[in-house]
């Protein structure tokens, strides 16, 4: 901690013992006004408000990977990246009106359990599984890693082993205590998350705009940053020529252009927001209404997220461009953009650098809280009590919860150990959405059509699932070697190797449509209707008029801000 001043510690203890004060307090409180069961452990059933749910669901979201990852993205591609954000905001929305409802009138409290409602045990049981295995091995282990090397980095090269013991043991505190006390430290925690991340993002412009000697003028800095990097305020990247540069193709592999707005966006984001236990869990213990409010009041957050997590990226990448951070830059004499956030947090004056270092740890934490608390979730409602203990009591379910909590994150300390998965070589937010999306087509398939056609039949789901899978690796791993310089795949381009990729959004979206296109095959053999099809009434659908304020609110802010950058 040799780079933080006893200010900056300070700031940053007071921070800790408010969140740990605070959830210790809602821990007792729980504890002392009713027992807790299962559903309060793992749901928080019915005491979450619309605020703590929609506070919950972004504090969960931004993570290291959106610091740092999304940070080195800002770096190397610059606003585009924001497509993620921003169209996560119309997901969120679709969820709100259309996913939810439907949840909750099927009393579904778990993905597995709605892919067994709907379907089968076969489907529920290989998903709960597969959820499992990306929770750990992709998700847990990459936000520890991410998290531990940024703050190791602003530490000024602290230890990371240390460092990631001690995120696991706070997020471990937190996470024992149930979805209640996840729930409520996460408003802390966001609004921590948001201040410390203003700060710094306020921090980063004046110190473009200081190094062009125009003062410490933060809006001067943004001024700057647009026109000395005009390419990275460009919403829709451009196809690359035949002589285009590496860097120009690295970048298109990455985003696309206009492409990945077709349906790799769209299906990462529905997949995530609306088909994902670790954020619907959030939602699933409240009322309609309630509910509705915060994933809304989520999405409204999240168009401000790119303000806190990209434009760090892009200004140190112009103060790289013009020679103020090259050693910060390059630790080790290797270039590395996932650095960007942190090499912009070591010049903050003294206290802001606790204060962003506590909007840094808040997010790690929360994201790891929320996601182990997942893990258990799954494991113990669709795996333990359904295969290996069914008559198991409620505190045995709340017990066994909390063994699998220990035991995920110890299990994902070991595999970040030494980088054993490589997540620092593709860069973080990538590695996340990359193998993330391998899944992404067949799960979002299996949902979709679950909720919306009648006719979806449970052999179909398992087959959309395999094909999904099987497609994504092929397009994402062999495809390319099968096209040469004069290919048809227009979206194929030579990754520096030798050989050709294809763009992951891309690849998703094609796998995707194969998908549909073989479970709406196989449904047309079965019923025409069913047994196990959801009921769906117009009433579920219908919004009230705060609902519809903050849709509107939502659509109209964004659609300024790409109106601004495309």
């Amino acid at each position: 901690m040799g780079n933080f001043s006893t200010i900056d510690i300070v700031v940053f203890v007071i921070y800790f013992v408010l969140v740990s004060g605070y959830g210790y307090w809602i821990y007792n409180r729980k504890k002392n006004k009713e027992a807790s069961g299962s559903h309060d452990f793992f749901l928080a059933e019915g005491s979450l408000t619309w605020w703590a749910i929609g506070a919950s669901l972004i504090a969960s979201n931004i993570s290291a990977e959106q610091f740092i990852g999304m940070s080195g993205n800002g770096f190397v591609v610059g606003v585009a990246v924001a497509a993620y954000e921003w169209v996560a905001a119309i997901a969120l929305i679709i969820v709100a009106v259309w996913f939810i409802p439907v949840y909750l009138k099927n009393k579904i409290f778990t993905m597995p359990q709605f892919l067994q409602t709907r379907y089968n045990e076969t489907v529920s049981l290989i998903m709960a599984i597969f959820w499992l295995f990306l929770y750990i091995f992709v998700n847990l282990t990459s936000i520890l890693y991410l998290g531990a090397l940024a703050i190791s980095n602003l530490a000024g090269g602290g230890n990371f082993h240390l460092i990631m013991i001690a995120l696991a043991i706070f997020a471990l505190v937190i996470t024992l205590g149930g979805m209640k006390v996840i729930g409520f430290t996460d408003v802390i925690q966001v609004l921590v998350l948001i201040i410390g991340g203003l700060a710094t993002t306020y921090i980063a412009l004046t110190m473009v705009s200081e190094h062009f000697g125009l003062g410490k003028q933060a809006l001067e800095g943004f001024k700057v940053m647009m026109k000395d990097a005009p390419e990275h305020f460009k919403m829709i990247l451009d196809k690359p020529g035949p002589n285009s540069s590496q860097e120009d193709i690295n970048k298109y592999l990455m985003l696309p252009g206009i492409a990945m707005y077709f349906a790799g966006q769209w299906i990462v984001n529905l997949n995530y927001w609306g088909c994902n236990q670790y954020i619907t869990q959030r939602a699933l213990g409240a009322d309609l209404k309630t509910a509705r409010k915060g994933i809304l009041f989520a999405g409204i957050l999240k168009l401000g997220m790119p303000i806190i997590v990209m434009l760090p990226g892009i200004a140190a990448y112009v103060l790289h461009k013009n020679g103020a951070l090259q050693a910060e830059m390059a630790p080790g004499g290797h270039f590395n953009a996932d650095n960007a956030y942190s090499a912009v947090l070591g010049f903050l004056p003294t206290g802001l650098k606790g204060l962003s270092l506590a909007a840094l740890t808040a997010a790690i934490v929360a994201s790891l809280a929320g996601k182990a608390n997942s893990i258990s979730t799954i494991f113990t409602l669709d795996i333990y009590k359904k295969y290996l203990d069914k008559n198991a009591s409620e505190k045995k379910l709340v017990n066994t919860g909390k063994m699998v909590i220990l035991a995920a994150i110890v299990f994902s300390i070991l595999l970040t150990w030494d980088d054993l998965l490589g997540i620092g070589g593709e860069g973080g937010f990538t590695f996340i959405q990359k193998y993330t999306g391998f899944i992404s087509p067949g799960v979002f398939a299996m949902f979709i059509l679950g909720m919306f056609w009648k006719r979806t039949t449970g052999t179909a789901a398992i087959a959309g699932l395999l094909t999904g899978f099987i497609l994504s690796v092929v397009f994402n791993n062999y495809a390319p070697a099968w096209f040469g310089n004069e290919t048809l795949l227009y979206t194929a381009y030579p990754n520096g190797k030798g050989g050709y990729e294809i763009p992951f959004l891309i690849c998703m979206g094609i796998a995707f449509g194969f998908t549909m296109l073989v479970m709406v095959g196989i449904s047309l053999f079965g019923p025409k209707v069913n047994p196990k099809a959801f009921v769906l009434e117009k009433a579920m659908f219908k919004v009230d008029n705060v609902t519809l304020s903050l849709i509107v609110i939502t659509l109209v802010l964004l659609t300024m801000l790409y109106v601004k950058f495309w």
